[in-house]
């Protein structure tokens, strides 16, 4: 229990920067082990983010809730897998054989194609989340963050990290499947806070992940820690619209 504690506060400090202990793991091996605590973190994360929106809401008004939410999100996280969407556009977009892409997502500048994602992303995620009924917003913001979490370590289990090196190569190992279970539960038991009939949300979720899959396959044959990020703003994004449709079918 004691290690799986230690993992779980390694992945807390790799992907956010909340500070943790000392004995906290940094080496490759226990980041790689760590994906699995992936979508934990992101019940963290949606956390803050409905608790900076409950607080927010007191005072302001729907929409400046919603923005301090995300804005609480973006340092939380150090805009970690927003970079990775800007650095995947761009190299998805701008680039056409595999080594091109490749070093085009390398490139710090951001391009075009990586701006445009970025402030498209953002605007939808504002957007789709002040139409939300103000009650269900904390729910879905745990339930996105966490599930949407879960997609990418899905990304991890199913392809092959196609660099030699990078920012996602500590991970790029394939879980175990006992690794794969906890990294379900985590990503999973969060659905619970939501009515079933949001559930229908998972439908648009799961069409993004098996398009933006099949993209990574065919262009590149596996993945990068960018594509890892951009799956995750992806599936977020897509989770939020679809409990958004969601609800207004129910209505």
């Amino acid at each position: 229990m004691k290690q799986e504690f230690r993992l779980f506060f390694t992945a807390l400090m790799f992907f956010t920067r909340i500070p943790c202990a000392r004995w906290a793991g940094s080496s490759e091996d226990d980041l790689n082990r760590a994906s699995r605590y992936f979508p934990l973190v992101g019940v963290i994360v949606g956390l803050v983010a409905a608790l900076v929106y409950l607080a927010a809401k007191l005072v302001f008004p729907q929409e400046v809730a919603v923005l301090a939410s995300i804005a609480a999100t973006l340092w939380l996280t150090g805009a970690f897998h927003e970079d990775g969407l800007a650095d995947a556009a761009d190299g998805l977009g701008g680039g056409w054989e595999k080594e091109q892409v490749l070093t085009i997502m390398q490139d710090s500048r951001l391009g075009s194609y990586g701006a445009l994602a970025m402030i498209m992303a953002l605007l939808t995620k504002f957007q789709t989340l002040a139409h939300l009924t103000p009650a269900m917003i904390p729910a879905i913001l745990i339930a996105g963050h966490a599930f949407s979490r879960f997609c990418a370590v899905l990304v991890i289990s199913t392809q092959q990290y196609v660099r030699s090196n990078g920012k996602a190569k500590p991970l790029a190992t394939r879980l175990s499947k006992g690794g794969l279970a906890v990294a379900a539960v985590g990503g999973l038991a969060p659905l619970a806070l939501l009515s079933p009939n949001l559930l229908w949300a998972l439908v648009p979720v799961s069409l993004v992940w098996l398009w933006f899959s099949r993209m990574l396959k065919r262009r590149l044959g596996g993945y990068t820690g960018d594509c890892l990020g951009a799956m995750q703003q992806l599936c977020e994004l897509a989770f939020y619209l679809g409990v958004l449709g969601a609800m207004g079918v129910a209505v």
